[in-house]
């Protein structure tokens, strides 16, 4: 089983699109760019750093990217059994899996990106990842901080939770009192998957729900429940639950069954090095440029 991975927006670095601008799977970035009237090659070539992370336009480029490394991965002849995508890359799976098409999916991330960015301006938040420490420590940790919650269960003894940026900061402080090993503040533009992003889910609400679901081609596991699901699986429900609860990445990968090997839409590695925590010994290919074709040989057969 050849399982495919598509990662979130913190794995995007200026310029990291540019060795696929003239492959001839750039006409899915020309694609995304057309429905959404959004410079995305500007994006992914020049852009700079403080404008490629903005929330709304790390999200697009990000699913633009990785859809254009899916449809040539596609043209490689490697044909996936199932897609897992990490908060923003659940867009990108499912667009892979023909659950949405890429119009569609294209136009949801951009509502998804703008709806996170005006929440995240409601209230400050951010983001910190808590390292090895185990569940019930970190639960005890967390008892004075209530509005402090998990947001990303990434792999063993990596953890993300998210919150008030205040909270954060007292928490970082305190944290070798408290029994927590190593935390590390990350460069966000919110608490995502927190409650303080249930203002964009409300504002996501609609363009899910007038969303048409296809059955699909393959599977999708979805972030909120660790489960593999088709089109008619509540699309609509999961996507939104998703903006406020924990992505549970480290289930979704570690509870696959059989031997399946994996291949990685996008820049940075990031999820090829959680399979490798979760999954030890297992097959990772990771594809960020066109270069990296050439190491989806041992995928197959």
């Amino acid at each position: 089983m050849i399982v495919g991975l598509f990662p979130g927006q913190g794995s995007l670095r200026p310029g990291m699109g540019e060795p696929w601008m003239d492959h001839p799977s750039a006409v899915v970035i020309a694609q995304v760019a057309n429905v959404t009237g959004v410079d995305v090659p500007r994006l992914l070539t020049t852009a700079p750093l403080e404008e490629l992370v903005r929330t709304d336009n790390a999200q697009l480029a990000t699913f633009a990217l990785s859809s254009t490394i899916a449809h040539a991965v596609a043209q490689s002849g490697v044909d996936l059994d199932l897609v897992v995508g990490h908060s923003l890359g659940e867009y990108s799976a499912l667009a892979a899996s023909d659950i949405v098409s890429l119009e569609q999916g294209a136009l949801l991330v951009h509502q998804r990106g703008l709806a996170m960015a005006a929440a995240a301006l409601l209230e400050k938040g951010s983001m910190l990842a808590v390292l090895g420490t185990d569940d019930d420590t970190l639960a005890n940790a967390l008892e004075a901080f209530p509005r402090v919650v998990v947001a990303n269960r990434n792999a063993p003894g990596q953890i993300v939770v998210a919150g008030p940026s205040t909270d954060l900061a007292t928490l970082s402080e305190k944290a070798r009192s408290l029994g927590l090993r190593k935390v590390i503040p990350l460069e966000v533009g919110g608490a995502f998957h927190s409650p303080l992003m249930a203002p964009a889910a409300e504002a996501l609400s609609g363009a899910l729900d007038s969303t048409v679901w296809a059955r699909g081609r393959i599977h999708v596991v979805a972030n909120v429940d660790a489960t593999a699901h088709d089109g008619t699986a509540p699309w609509s429900t999961l996507l939104a639950e998703q903006l406020t609860a924990p992505v549970e990445f480290s289930r979704s990968i570690g509870e696959l069954t059989g031997d399946p090997r994996f291949v990685e839409m996008g820049p940075g590695g990031i999820l090829s090095g959680l399979v490798g925590r979760i999954r030890r010994g297992s097959t990772v290919v990771g594809v960020a440029t066109p270069d990296d074709l050439a190491a989806l040989e041992v995928l197959r057969g």
